[in-house]
């Protein structure tokens, strides 16, 4: 017979709640192997399918709804191309992250008092609000291109 851990047990192996493990059964990605009265048990195979949605919305960073769809491909080409799609938004992401970060560098070391009295931000701003007046896209010059050259031009929305 096979080795069967409770849905605590399996919560606190893995580092989870039990509340997140039920919400991981809700969406169908793991399934206890049995129950017995109200207690959850889980298998070695059941064990092995959370730690490999583990490995696509922890590690991978992948939301459920993308781990689910992953889970669901039966061809390796599917999977692959919803891998894709996922690291494409991650890696876009991280571009936004890092340009964030860049501005707020910039902002922690303007020893302006006044933020607009700091002429990077001063032109960014003046050039903001032109570009909501007009209903135009704003490339989003506020720094100086970072030395990355498959990086492409940042563009904000300008919105009020």
């Amino acid at each position: 017979m096979a080795e069967l851990h409770s849905i605590t047990e399996v919560a606190a192996a893995f580092g989870l709640s039990v509340p997140a493990l039920r919400y991981y059964e809700e969406c169908g990605l793991v399934t206890p192997t049995t129950r017995r009265g109200r207690v959850r048990y889980y298998d070695r195979e059941a064990l092995e399918r959370l730690a490999l949605v583990q490995l696509w919305h922890v590690d991978g960073m992948i939301p459920i709804s993308g781990t689910t769809a992953v889970l669901a491909s039966e061809q390796a080409d599917e999977r692959q191309a919803l891998l894709l799609a996922q690291r494409e938004e991650m890696l876009a992401r991280a571009r936004r992250l890092q340009h964030a970060a860049a501005v707020l560098t910039h902002m922690l070391n303007c020893g302006r008092d006044r933020p607009l009295d700091c002429p990077t931000t001063s032109a960014h701003i003046r050039a903001r609000v032109d570009a909501a007046l007009s209903g135009e896209d704003l490339v989003d010059g506020f720094l100086p291109p970072q030395p990355d050259p498959g990086r492409e031009a940042l563009t904000v929305r300008a919105t009020a």
